[in-house]
């Protein structure tokens, strides 16, 4: 094939997808500027950009470029500004509320298990753990393509919390205990009760949602206050008779703002924190800086109706306490739903009540609410939901397959979900209409991005004498272990 160039008339020979012979004609007799030729190998295609230099310009520097940005250059990039919790790819949810809320019998539903759900306080003292998977269409959509060996959807990880009762930021209840298995999750579902059953008690005796979101509320935001007065006194033991730096002062000043925003009633979450704040804050893993999703538990009429007296006083008193997610559901209406034997027979229940199951919603909302997203890889052999944090490089998120992809990474190929759905899960098509991109280092994954890796394989070696020559490897949906 041969390629004109535009602004001088020369020609590029090529076979195959390499260059063979490059001409240009005289410059004297076609009056043109010297030309700058860029040849770009890209994704298959040979892009051949020509830029005019004037031959009166005195200086030898490139022209500047315009709106040409280099995938693979820092310059550009947009600072990021960390958030309040712990990174990574490896967070919890944990259920939490009063004792004989529905906490357990929940957490059996989400994540098949059976764990005893009883009726009487405390049945839960120990922390149950398990996990859950995250519904995705996407996904679903991709193993039905594909129809891999091994399919390997994404998970939310969850804590079922034993009850919390007034009094517990003090010892109550084995309340220290309970406090600090909510310290060790990332996130909150608070689960709240709107049910009247005389078979199922309550350990205030009524049933009042209000009454128990103002305690669950109260000794959390007590224990935070515990917690940051220790942090600020041992922080001020330390630098007694000492000059404070800036440094200092930044830590003094934040310890200080959190005590005030706690003794005036409100959760850390809901201020609007600097980068260094929330630095200084992370390290205390403070309760009420964790996200809440707000869950509840209906009777079973009541959910399929769609109504509750409660359910308007509930909205009103999130919103006034910062606002959340609010998600009713019925763990008894849940529980005869997974009870019966196949999909076909839960579909045609879920009709006949005019009431779809809000599980699915319950783990994506949980999973997001967690910052949490996931790219794909996928293939015949497996297809695969990689979970990372928002806002995570392709460095990082190659490392989340295996640690050799960060430490030798050279670029990412990538496509869009949606445009990999259009052109039928086909690489080859994909390429051939462009939708294929290389990425660098800066680039930001997105949620449900189709990622292929380009690694150096030597750079992930530890010892041993180094390879003068290092080979570049690709990670084409393979699993690694």
């Amino acid at each position: 094939a041969v390629v004109s160039t535009q602004s001088t008339g020369g020609s590029i020979s090529l076979t195959g997808n390499k260059v063979t012979s490059l001409s240009q004609p005289s410059l004297a007799q076609h009056h043109h500027p010297t030309p700058r030729l860029n040849l770009q190998y890209y994704i298959g295609v040979l892009y051949i950009r020509t830029t005019a230099t004037p031959t009166n310009n005195k200086s030898n520097a490139p022209p500047k470029q315009q709106n040409n940005k280099n995938p693979m250059s820092k310059k550009g990039e947009v600072e990021i500004k960390p958030t309040l919790g712990r990174p990574g790819n490896n967070l919890k949810m944990g259920i939490v509320g009063m004792p004989n809320v529905g906490k357990s019998s929940l957490f059996n539903i989400l994540c098949k298990m059976s764990i005893p759900a009883e009726n009487f306080p405390f049945c839960t003292i120990d922390p149950n753990v398990s996990r859950c998977p995250v519904p995705d269409e996407r996904y679903d959509w991709l193993c039905k393509v594909h129809k891999p060996a091994s399919e390997v959807p994404a998970f939310l990880h969850i804590t079922d919390i034993a009850g919390l009762v007034k009094g517990a930021s003090t010892g109550a209840g084995l309340g220290n205990n309970f406090l600090s298995h909510i310290q060790a999750v990332d996130g909150v579902f608070h689960m709240i009760r709107a049910f009247d059953d005389t078979d199922v008690v309550h350990v205030e005796e009524t049933v009042d949602p209000i009454r128990d979101l103002d305690i669950i509320h109260a000794e959390l935001i007590l224990k935070d206050i515990e917690w940051v007065t220790r942090a600020h006194e041992a922080f001020n033991k330390v630098l007694r008779g000492k000059a404070k730096d800036k440094a200092a002062q930044e830590h003094d000043a934040c310890l200080t703002k959190a005590l005030e925003l706690l003794n005036a009633g409100k959760h850390i979450r809901f201020n609007d924190w600097t980068g260094k704040e929330i630095e200084i804050l992370n390290e205390l893993r403070l309760l009420t800086a964790k996200p809440a999703i707000y869950l509840v538990n209906l009777s079973s009429d009541d959910f399929i109706r769609k109504k509750n007296k409660w359910l308007a006083k509930i909205k009103g008193w999130v919103d006034e306490h910062g606002g959340g997610p609010i998600i009713p559901l019925s763990v008894a209406f849940e529980k005869q739903l997974l009870d019966l034997p196949t999909d076909a027979d839960r579909l045609n229940f879920e009709k006949e009540k005019g009431a779809p199951s809000v599980i699915p919603k319950i783990a994506k909302t949980g999973y997001h609410h967690l910052q949490l997203i996931h790219f794909f890889t996928a293939g015949s052999d497996e297809v695969r939901c990689w979970t990372i944090q928002k806002n995570t490089k392709a460095p990082q998120a190659a490392g989340v397959i295996h640690t050799d992809f960060e430490n030798g990474f050279i670029m990412a190929e990538t496509i869009a979900f949606d445009d990999y759905k259009e052109c039928n899960a086909s690489e080859v098509a994909a390429k051939a209409a462009g939708k294929f991109r290389m990425e660098g280092k800066g680039y930001v994954v997105q949620d449900g991005d189709f990622m292929n890796f380009k690694f150096n394989a030597g750079a992930g070696l530890r010892g041993g004498k180094k390879k003068k020559k290092k080979k570049e490897c690709e990670y084409k949906n393979v699993y690694l272990p």
